[in-house]
Protein backbone atom coordinates (compact mmCIF):
# COMPACT_ATOMS: atom_id res chain seq x y z
CA UNK A 1 0.00 0.00 0.00
CA UNK A 2 1.23 3.52 -0.90
CA UNK A 3 -1.19 6.27 0.12
CA UNK A 4 -0.19 9.92 0.17
CA UNK A 5 -1.79 13.23 1.03
CA UNK A 6 -0.83 16.36 -0.86
CA UNK A 7 -1.49 19.83 0.51
CA UNK A 8 -1.74 23.09 -1.38
CA UNK A 9 1.18 25.52 -1.00
CA UNK A 10 0.98 27.11 2.47
CA UNK A 11 -0.25 30.69 2.79
CA UNK A 12 0.24 33.18 5.60
CA UNK A 13 -2.59 35.34 6.93
CA UNK A 14 -0.79 38.48 5.84
CA UNK A 15 -0.04 37.30 2.34
CA UNK A 16 -2.65 36.41 -0.27
CA UNK A 17 -0.06 35.11 -2.66
CA UNK A 18 1.14 31.52 -2.71
CA UNK A 19 4.09 30.73 -0.50
CA UNK A 20 7.40 29.72 -2.05
CA UNK A 21 7.97 26.11 -2.96
CA UNK A 22 9.92 25.56 0.26
CA UNK A 23 6.72 26.21 2.23
CA UNK A 24 4.75 23.51 0.44
CA UNK A 25 3.81 20.58 2.61
CA UNK A 26 3.51 16.98 1.59
CA UNK A 27 2.39 14.43 4.14
CA UNK A 28 2.87 10.75 3.53
CA UNK A 29 0.54 8.36 5.31
CA UNK A 30 2.16 5.32 3.73
CA UNK A 31 5.36 4.20 2.05
CA UNK A 32 7.23 6.65 -0.12
CA UNK A 33 6.76 6.44 -3.89
CA UNK A 34 10.04 5.90 -5.74
CA UNK A 35 11.91 7.35 -2.77
CA UNK A 36 10.90 10.91 -3.65
CA UNK A 37 8.28 11.72 -1.03
CA UNK A 38 10.75 11.24 1.79
CA UNK A 39 12.69 14.23 0.47
CA UNK A 40 9.75 16.48 1.36
CA UNK A 41 9.23 15.08 4.84
CA UNK A 42 11.72 17.54 6.27
CA UNK A 43 9.17 20.29 5.61
CA UNK A 44 7.05 21.32 8.56
CA UNK A 45 3.80 19.33 8.44
CA UNK A 46 0.61 21.23 9.23
CA UNK A 47 -1.88 19.59 11.53
CA UNK A 48 -4.57 17.79 9.60
CA UNK A 49 -7.26 19.58 11.61
CA UNK A 50 -6.13 22.95 10.25
CA UNK A 51 -5.71 22.13 6.60
CA UNK A 52 -7.54 19.87 4.18
CA UNK A 53 -5.42 17.99 1.62
CA UNK A 54 -6.10 18.86 -2.01
CA UNK A 55 -5.20 15.33 -3.12
CA UNK A 56 -5.31 11.95 -1.44
CA UNK A 57 -3.73 9.25 -3.60
CA UNK A 58 -4.81 5.74 -2.59
CA UNK A 59 -2.61 3.08 -4.17
CA UNK A 60 -3.63 -0.48 -3.28
CA UNK A 61 -5.44 0.70 -0.13
CA UNK A 62 -6.39 -1.67 2.64
CA UNK A 63 -9.99 -2.06 3.77
CA UNK A 64 -9.23 -0.06 6.92
CA UNK A 65 -7.91 2.84 4.88
CA UNK A 66 -10.96 2.82 2.65
CA UNK A 67 -13.24 2.87 5.70
CA UNK A 68 -11.25 5.76 7.15
CA UNK A 69 -11.66 7.76 3.93
CA UNK A 70 -15.38 6.98 3.82
CA UNK A 71 -15.82 8.15 7.41
CA UNK A 72 -13.62 11.21 6.94
CA UNK A 73 -15.44 12.51 3.85
CA UNK A 74 -18.89 10.90 4.37
CA UNK A 75 -18.78 9.09 1.03
CA UNK A 76 -19.01 5.53 -0.20
CA UNK A 77 -15.87 4.52 -2.06
CA UNK A 78 -16.55 2.13 -4.98
CA UNK A 79 -15.14 -1.36 -4.66
CA UNK A 80 -12.61 -2.80 -7.07
CA UNK A 81 -15.34 -4.86 -8.73
CA UNK A 82 -17.55 -1.78 -9.17
CA UNK A 83 -14.64 0.06 -10.80
CA UNK A 84 -14.53 -2.60 -13.52
CA UNK A 85 -18.15 -2.11 -14.58
CA UNK A 86 -18.61 -0.61 -18.04
CA UNK A 87 -22.01 1.06 -17.56
CA UNK A 88 -21.76 4.83 -17.85
CA UNK A 89 -23.99 5.29 -14.79
CA UNK A 90 -21.59 3.16 -12.74
CA UNK A 91 -18.51 5.07 -13.83
CA UNK A 92 -19.61 8.71 -13.90
CA UNK A 93 -22.08 9.97 -11.33
CA UNK A 94 -22.77 12.70 -8.78
CA UNK A 95 -23.60 11.55 -5.27
CA UNK A 96 -24.53 14.26 -2.74
CA UNK A 97 -22.22 16.78 -4.40
CA UNK A 98 -19.27 14.38 -4.70
CA UNK A 99 -18.22 13.53 -8.26
CA UNK A 100 -17.22 9.92 -8.90
CA UNK A 101 -15.34 9.35 -12.17
CA UNK A 102 -13.80 6.04 -13.20
CA UNK A 103 -11.66 5.76 -16.33
CA UNK A 104 -9.49 3.07 -17.90
CA UNK A 105 -5.84 4.10 -18.13
CA UNK A 106 -3.27 2.35 -20.30
CA UNK A 107 -0.57 0.66 -18.25
CA UNK A 108 2.61 -1.31 -19.08
CA UNK A 109 2.60 0.12 -22.61
CA UNK A 110 6.27 -0.73 -23.17
CA UNK A 111 5.86 -4.37 -22.21
CA UNK A 112 4.72 -7.27 -24.34
CA UNK A 113 1.45 -7.39 -22.42
CA UNK A 114 -0.05 -3.89 -22.21
CA UNK A 115 -3.16 -3.55 -20.09
CA UNK A 116 -5.79 -1.05 -19.04
CA UNK A 117 -6.41 -0.43 -15.38
CA UNK A 118 -9.45 1.25 -13.83
CA UNK A 119 -8.74 4.41 -11.82
CA UNK A 120 -11.40 6.29 -9.88
CA UNK A 121 -11.29 10.05 -9.33
CA UNK A 122 -13.47 11.32 -6.46
CA UNK A 123 -13.90 15.08 -6.28
CA UNK A 124 -15.42 15.83 -2.89
CA UNK A 125 -15.53 19.38 -1.55
CA UNK A 126 -11.98 20.73 -1.94
CA UNK A 127 -10.22 17.37 -2.12
CA UNK A 128 -9.47 14.99 -4.97
CA UNK A 129 -9.23 11.31 -4.04
CA UNK A 130 -7.68 8.91 -6.53
CA UNK A 131 -8.27 5.19 -6.05
CA UNK A 132 -6.06 2.84 -8.05
CA UNK A 133 -4.65 -0.66 -7.96
CA UNK A 134 -1.81 -0.08 -10.41
CA UNK A 135 0.93 2.50 -10.80
CA UNK A 136 0.87 3.79 -14.40
CA UNK A 137 3.56 6.14 -15.68
CA UNK A 138 1.41 9.34 -15.71
CA UNK A 139 0.92 9.16 -11.94
CA UNK A 140 4.62 8.64 -11.28
CA UNK A 141 5.46 11.56 -13.55
CA UNK A 142 2.88 13.89 -12.03
CA UNK A 143 3.99 13.08 -8.47
CA UNK A 144 7.57 13.95 -9.42
CA UNK A 145 6.37 17.20 -10.96
CA UNK A 146 4.38 18.09 -7.83
CA UNK A 147 7.42 17.44 -5.66
CA UNK A 148 9.42 19.84 -7.83
CA UNK A 149 6.63 22.42 -8.30
CA UNK A 150 4.09 22.30 -5.45
CA UNK A 151 2.04 25.03 -7.17
CA UNK A 152 0.72 22.32 -9.52
CA UNK A 153 -1.32 21.07 -6.55
CA UNK A 154 -2.88 24.41 -5.69
CA UNK A 155 -6.41 22.95 -5.71
CA UNK A 156 -8.26 19.70 -6.21
CA UNK A 157 -9.37 20.78 -9.70
CA UNK A 158 -5.77 21.67 -10.60
CA UNK A 159 -4.60 18.19 -9.55
CA UNK A 160 -7.43 16.53 -11.50
CA UNK A 161 -6.68 18.40 -14.71
CA UNK A 162 -2.94 17.95 -14.20
CA UNK A 163 -3.40 14.18 -13.97
CA UNK A 164 -5.69 14.13 -17.01
CA UNK A 165 -3.18 16.16 -19.02
CA UNK A 166 -0.40 13.79 -17.97
CA UNK A 167 -2.47 10.76 -19.03
CA UNK A 168 -3.28 12.36 -22.39
CA UNK A 169 0.37 13.30 -22.97
CA UNK A 170 1.41 9.73 -22.21
CA UNK A 171 -1.13 8.37 -24.71
CA UNK A 172 0.16 10.81 -27.32
CA UNK A 173 3.74 9.58 -26.78
CA UNK A 174 2.57 5.96 -27.05
CA UNK A 175 0.74 6.66 -30.32
CA UNK A 176 3.80 8.41 -31.77
CA UNK A 177 6.00 5.44 -30.87
CA UNK A 178 3.43 3.01 -32.30
CA UNK A 179 3.35 4.98 -35.56
CA UNK A 180 7.16 4.85 -35.80
CA UNK A 181 7.15 1.08 -35.14
CA UNK A 182 4.53 0.53 -37.85
CA UNK A 183 6.61 2.51 -40.31
CA UNK A 184 9.52 0.18 -39.69
CA UNK A 185 7.23 -2.82 -40.04
CA UNK A 186 5.96 -1.48 -43.35
CA UNK A 187 9.51 -1.37 -44.70
CA UNK A 188 10.05 -4.98 -43.60
CA UNK A 189 6.79 -6.26 -45.07
CA UNK A 190 7.41 -4.68 -48.48
CA UNK A 191 11.17 -5.32 -48.55
CA UNK A 192 12.77 -7.11 -51.48
CA UNK A 193 12.84 -10.88 -50.85
CA UNK A 194 16.60 -10.78 -51.46
CA UNK A 195 17.03 -8.11 -48.78
CA UNK A 196 18.56 -9.48 -45.53
CA UNK A 197 15.92 -7.51 -43.62
CA UNK A 198 13.16 -9.51 -45.29
CA UNK A 199 11.41 -11.88 -42.91
CA UNK A 200 11.04 -15.19 -44.70
CA UNK A 201 8.31 -16.70 -42.52
CA UNK A 202 6.85 -13.38 -41.24
CA UNK A 203 6.40 -14.75 -37.72
CA UNK A 204 8.19 -11.86 -36.03
CA UNK A 205 6.32 -9.33 -38.19
CA UNK A 206 2.96 -10.86 -37.33
CA UNK A 207 3.82 -10.76 -33.62
CA UNK A 208 4.82 -7.09 -33.82
CA UNK A 209 1.70 -6.21 -35.81
CA UNK A 210 -0.44 -8.04 -33.26
CA UNK A 211 1.20 -6.14 -30.40
CA UNK A 212 0.68 -2.80 -32.19
CA UNK A 213 -2.97 -3.66 -32.78
CA UNK A 214 -3.45 -4.68 -29.16
CA UNK A 215 -1.77 -1.49 -27.96
CA UNK A 216 -3.81 0.79 -30.22
CA UNK A 217 -7.03 -0.94 -29.18
CA UNK A 218 -6.33 -0.43 -25.48
CA UNK A 219 -5.27 3.17 -26.14
CA UNK A 220 -8.55 3.84 -27.96
CA UNK A 221 -10.45 2.35 -25.02
CA UNK A 222 -8.62 4.69 -22.65
CA UNK A 223 -9.27 7.68 -24.92
CA UNK A 224 -12.96 6.82 -25.11
CA UNK A 225 -13.15 6.76 -21.32
CA UNK A 226 -11.35 10.11 -21.10
CA UNK A 227 -13.70 11.61 -23.68
CA UNK A 228 -16.74 10.49 -21.67
CA UNK A 229 -15.12 11.93 -18.55
CA UNK A 230 -14.61 15.26 -20.32
CA UNK A 231 -18.26 15.39 -21.37
CA UNK A 232 -19.32 14.62 -17.80
CA UNK A 233 -17.12 17.37 -16.35
CA UNK A 234 -18.32 19.91 -18.91
CA UNK A 235 -21.83 19.66 -17.45
CA UNK A 236 -20.68 20.48 -13.90
CA UNK A 237 -21.50 24.00 -12.78
CA UNK A 238 -19.00 23.88 -9.93
CA UNK A 239 -16.08 24.26 -12.35
CA UNK A 240 -14.81 27.79 -12.83
CA UNK A 241 -14.23 29.45 -16.19
CA UNK A 242 -10.47 28.77 -16.17
CA UNK A 243 -11.08 25.12 -15.36
CA UNK A 244 -13.57 24.75 -18.21
CA UNK A 245 -11.11 26.39 -20.60
CA UNK A 246 -8.46 23.90 -19.53
CA UNK A 247 -10.98 21.09 -19.95
CA UNK A 248 -11.73 22.19 -23.52
CA UNK A 249 -8.02 22.03 -24.33
CA UNK A 250 -7.80 18.51 -22.91
CA UNK A 251 -10.90 17.47 -24.88
CA UNK A 252 -9.41 18.79 -28.13
CA UNK A 253 -6.22 16.87 -27.45
CA UNK A 254 -8.23 13.70 -26.79
CA UNK A 255 -10.08 14.10 -30.10
CA UNK A 256 -6.86 14.61 -32.07
CA UNK A 257 -5.13 11.64 -30.42
CA UNK A 258 -8.22 9.49 -31.04
CA UNK A 259 -7.99 10.33 -34.76
CA UNK A 260 -4.33 9.35 -34.69
CA UNK A 261 -5.25 6.09 -32.92
CA UNK A 262 -7.81 5.39 -35.66
CA UNK A 263 -5.11 5.96 -38.27
CA UNK A 264 -2.81 3.52 -36.46
CA UNK A 265 -5.63 0.94 -36.25
CA UNK A 266 -6.19 1.26 -40.01
CA UNK A 267 -2.45 0.96 -40.61
CA UNK A 268 -2.35 -2.18 -38.47
CA UNK A 269 -5.20 -3.69 -40.50
CA UNK A 270 -3.46 -2.78 -43.75
CA UNK A 271 -0.13 -4.27 -42.68
CA UNK A 272 -1.83 -7.40 -41.39
CA UNK A 273 -3.64 -7.89 -44.70
CA UNK A 274 -0.44 -7.17 -46.62
CA UNK A 275 1.57 -9.65 -44.54
CA UNK A 276 -1.05 -12.35 -44.96
CA UNK A 277 -1.09 -11.56 -48.68
CA UNK A 278 2.68 -11.97 -48.84
CA UNK A 279 2.41 -15.29 -47.04
CA UNK A 280 -0.25 -16.44 -49.53
CA UNK A 281 1.95 -15.40 -52.46
CA UNK A 282 4.92 -17.31 -51.09
CA UNK A 283 2.74 -20.37 -50.47
CA UNK A 284 1.35 -20.10 -54.00
CA UNK A 285 4.88 -19.96 -55.37
CA UNK A 286 5.76 -23.13 -53.48
CA UNK A 287 2.63 -24.89 -54.73
CA UNK A 288 3.39 -23.67 -58.26
CA UNK A 289 6.85 -25.22 -58.13
CA UNK A 290 5.39 -28.53 -57.03
CA UNK A 291 2.74 -28.35 -59.76
CA UNK A 292 5.33 -27.61 -62.46
CA UNK A 293 7.56 -30.41 -61.22
CA UNK A 294 4.61 -32.84 -61.30
CA UNK A 295 3.66 -31.73 -64.83
CA UNK A 296 7.27 -31.98 -66.04
CA UNK A 297 7.79 -35.50 -64.71
CA UNK A 298 4.42 -36.83 -65.80
CA UNK A 299 5.49 -37.76 -69.40
CA UNK A 300 8.66 -39.59 -68.25
CA UNK A 301 6.54 -41.47 -65.74
CA UNK A 302 4.14 -42.43 -68.50
CA UNK A 303 6.98 -43.73 -70.71
CA UNK A 304 8.51 -45.67 -67.82
CA UNK A 305 5.11 -47.15 -66.98
CA UNK A 306 4.58 -48.32 -70.57
CA UNK A 307 7.89 -50.13 -70.72
CA UNK A 308 7.36 -51.54 -67.26
CA UNK A 309 4.42 -53.62 -68.45
CA UNK A 310 4.80 -57.43 -68.39
CA UNK A 311 3.40 -58.22 -71.85
CA UNK A 312 5.18 -60.92 -73.89
CA UNK A 313 4.92 -59.10 -77.20
CA UNK A 314 6.81 -55.81 -76.76
CA UNK A 315 9.17 -55.37 -79.78
CA UNK A 316 11.27 -52.69 -78.09
CA UNK A 317 12.35 -55.08 -75.35
CA UNK A 318 14.46 -57.12 -77.83
CA UNK A 319 15.74 -54.11 -79.68
CA UNK A 320 19.41 -53.20 -79.13
CA UNK A 321 18.71 -49.47 -78.88
CA UNK A 322 15.44 -49.78 -76.95
CA UNK A 323 16.88 -48.81 -73.56
CA UNK A 324 18.77 -45.68 -74.78
CA UNK A 325 15.68 -44.63 -76.74
CA UNK A 326 13.44 -44.96 -73.70
CA UNK A 327 15.89 -42.96 -71.55
CA UNK A 328 16.14 -40.28 -74.24
CA UNK A 329 12.38 -40.01 -74.57
CA UNK A 330 12.00 -39.60 -70.81
CA UNK A 331 14.66 -36.89 -70.65
CA UNK A 332 13.21 -35.08 -73.66
CA UNK A 333 9.66 -35.28 -72.32
CA UNK A 334 10.86 -33.73 -69.05
CA UNK A 335 13.01 -30.97 -70.60
CA UNK A 336 10.39 -29.79 -73.11
CA UNK A 337 7.70 -28.91 -70.46
CA UNK A 338 10.30 -27.17 -68.29
CA UNK A 339 11.46 -25.11 -71.27
CA UNK A 340 7.86 -24.23 -72.14
CA UNK A 341 7.04 -23.18 -68.56
CA UNK A 342 10.20 -21.10 -68.40
CA UNK A 343 9.31 -19.36 -71.66
CA UNK A 344 5.85 -18.54 -70.34
CA UNK A 345 7.35 -17.07 -67.17
CA UNK A 346 5.76 -19.61 -64.86
CA UNK A 347 9.12 -20.49 -63.34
Amino acid sequence: MDSNEFFAPARTPSDDTAAPADDAALVSSGDAVDGEISAAESVVKPPKAERTPVWIDLLNPSSDEVKEIEKRFSIEVPTREEMQEIELSSRLYDEDGALFMTVSVLNKANSDEPETTAITFILVKKTLITLRYADPVPFKTFIRRVNRSPSLASSAEAVLFGLLEQIVDRLADIMEQAAADLEGLSNIVFANPDDPAHDQDHRAVLRRIGRAGNLSGKAKDSLLNLHRLGLFLSTQTRLKKDAKTRLKTISRDIVSITEHANFIANKVTFLLDATLGMINLEQNNIIKIFSVAAAAFLPPTLIASIYGMNFKVMPELDWQFGYPLAIGLMVLSAVLPLWYFKRKGWL
